[in-house]
Parts: structure tokens; C-alpha cells; sequence
């Protein structure tokens, strides 16, 4: 097996001078440190993964909690997943994925036990019960999703707020004379996960600057019937409503519940849904979005994490940091007028 001593060898440097380049914890010339590079790659060297924590005393390892189980939006979490991923091996580091009904107790567990460096945390709730208990370890904690209070944590979120104001601009630009927003389900609900308020309020203002009408069907149940009743409660109003789905997971269902009623979107109503570009573009006929900018704000997430990872390092003066959301138009809406 190749040791940091073989390094050395073919570098022509001492084997502390091969600690120091991995580590990073010292000054190395350009040149020292190419050759050190250049030796590791002819040599195929991989440093041993405990004997680099015990000499640097971290992991290498960020640990991600994420919120898998009944009702998660698991194809939605793949982005997420995927750009941290990247993002954490870009920095040498692994990823380890903890589920969020493990709660508060998950965090402890992961930092009490030196499992990892730092903590991305998804799945925010408005009154987390998390946030304290973060706030109180000793590793970097970054927040997905924006409490009412981080406790000093900082948070990157795409802003929900802006989002439903952009989807009610467009409804009230098509010339419909109420908006209506088939909203989530009962759990999502219950559990005040922070976004859907955030939305709901950008979209109840833009409608009242607009001065058309505004009304949440909620909850829906998941599935087909559940957004058939939705639909129903939906068009029960008369007028002309513009239909705003932001439950990703029931663009779908909607749209296909409203075109069996013989009210196709993009001839006799607009649709658009709160989702990522590719479930937009998936869906026949593809459906205006407003995107959620999952990688994103995945990469802003990383990028303020390693900062804060980074000891000598200056973190960001901003607590809060909102990505803007983008609205493309698709077949869902009418022709503009």
C-alpha cells in the first residue's frame, strides 16, 4: 500500500511537507506543493481516512439531514442531494445522510459523537425545535429553509415570498379575475414547514395590489382524488380563475385533474406550478413553473458552509440569503393578452 512516506520520496520532500499540503494547515510554495500533487497522482495515493481525522482532528465528513419518509417529495430532494454531494467532494469531503424523524436528537448525535465536520439541516419548520439544539454544537450548522428564529444561524432559501408574487403577477397579467392556490397537504400543514407561509403571503399581496381575488384550497390529500376534489373546490367560485399550484407534488395530478373536466390549461385556464424546470418540462403539456433553484441553493448553502468550516475564514455578515426564483412561461397559461 502507498504512504504518505512513498510521497514524499518521489516528491523529494519531507513527510510532514506531504501532511501539510493534504491538511492545508501551513504555507507551501506553488512549486513544493505541485510536486507533492504530482507525486500523489503518479502514485495513486489515497491517504487513510481516520489516521487524516486524527491528524487534522475533523472527518472530512458533512453531515446532511434530510427529511425521507412517508409524503417526502423524494424526486424533489434529489437536486438538493445531488449538488451537496458534488459541493462536498469539490472540498475532499463525504457526505452523510441523516433522516429528519431522527430530530433534535439526530444532531446531537451527530456532532457529539465526531461523526462530522459540519451540518447542512433541510426540512425546516417556522418553530423548529431543532434550531436551539443547533445552535448549540460545536460544528458549523447551515439551515435549508428560513425559521422565524435561526438563533444565529445562517439560512439559504430560494425566496418563497417572491415566488408566489411572481406566479400572481402573471395570473393577473392572462386577465383572470381571481387566483387560486391548491395548496399541501394536511401534515405539511400541521408541521408549519417554513415555506408555505412565505409563499402564501407573497401571493395574497400581489393579488390585492392586482385587486383580483384570492383564495387557498387546503389541505389536498396526495394523489388523484385528492386533486380532483381540489379542482372542484377551485372552480366552485365562478369567474375566471387562474389556478397556482405551490405543492410541487401535485402540479401533476391537478393538471390532469383539470383536464378531465374538460378545462384544459392553456386554452380555457392557466396553471402554473411551484416545481423544478425538469418536472415541468415532464409533464404533458409542460407546465409554467416557477422554479424552485434547487442546486442553486444547494451550491450558496456550500459555498457559506465551507466558509465557516474555514478557521481563519471571515463568515458572511448576512444571516438570511435568498436565491430568486425564475417563472417561465410554458403551455399551462393562456396567450398573453
Amino acid at each position: 500500500m502507498v504512504t504518505s512516506r512513498d510521497v514524499a520520496r518521489v516528491a523529494g520532500v519531507s513527510q510532514s511537507t506531504v501532511s501539510y499540503v493534504m491538511s492545508g494547515r501551513r504555507s507551501i510554495s506553488a512549486e513544493t506543493r505541485k510536486r507533492v500533487l504530482d507525486a500523489i497522482e503518479q502514485l495513486t495515493y489515497q491517504p487513510n481516512a481516520g489516521a487524516r481525522a486524527l491528524a487534522s482532528q475533523r472527518t472530512q465528513v458533512i453531515g446532511l439531514v434530510v427529511p425521507f419518509g412517508p409524503g417526502a417529495d423524494t424526486a424533489g430532494l434529489l437536486p438538493f442531494i445531488e449538488t451537496i454531494a458534488s459541493c462536498a467532494r469539490a472540498e475532499d469531503h463525504d457526505v452523510l445522510l441523516v433522516t429528519t424523524d431522527e430530530g433534535a436528537a439526530g444532531l446531537t448525535r451527530l456532532a457529539g459523537r465526531a461523526l462530522c465536520d459540519a451540518i447542512v439541516l433541510m426540512d425546516v419548520e417556522a418553530d423548529d425545535a431543532r434550531i436551539p439544539v443547533a445552535a448549540a454544537l460545536k460544528v458549523p450548522v447551515i439551515l435549508i429553509g428560513v425559521p422565524d428564529d435561526s438563533a444565529g444561524l445562517h439560512c439559504v432559501d430560494m425566496d418563497f415570498t417572491l415566488a408566489g408574487t411572481l406566479a400572481v403577477d402573471e395570473i393577473a397579467a392572462l386577465g383572470h379575475d381571481r387566483v387560486v392556490l391548491i395548496g399541501h397537504a394536511a401534515d405539511v400543514i400541521e408541521r408549519d414547514i417554513n415555506f408555505v407561509r412565505r409563499f402564501q403571503r407573497g401571493a395574497a399581496a400581489a393579488a390585492a395590489r392586482h385587486g383580483i381575488g384570492y383564495s387557498v384550497v387546503a389541505p389536498v390529500p396526495p394523489g388523484t382524488a385528492g386533486a380532483r376534489e381540489a379542482v372542484e373546490r377551485a372552480l366552485d367560485g365562478g369567474g375566471r380563475p387562474g389556478v397556482v399550484v405551490p405543492n410541487s407534488q401535485a402540479v401533476a395530478p391537478v393538471l390532469h385533474a383539470l383536464i378531465e373536466r374538460g378545462v384544459v390549461p392553456g386554452r380555457d385556464t392557466s396553471l402554473i406550478g411551484l416545481c423544478t424546470d425538469a418536472a415541468a418540462e415532464a409533464t404533458t403539456p409542460a407546465v409554467t413553473n416557477v422554479s424552485l433553484e434547487p442546486r442553486d441553493v444547494s451550491r450558496r448553502a456550500m459555498e457559506i458552509l465551507f466558509r465557516l468550516l474555514d478557521r481563519g475564514g471571515e463568515p458572511p455578515a448576512q444571516l438570511v440569503e435568498l436565491i430568486r426564483p425564475r417563472l417561465t412561461r410554458r403551455e399551462t397559461t393562456l396567450p398573453a393578452p
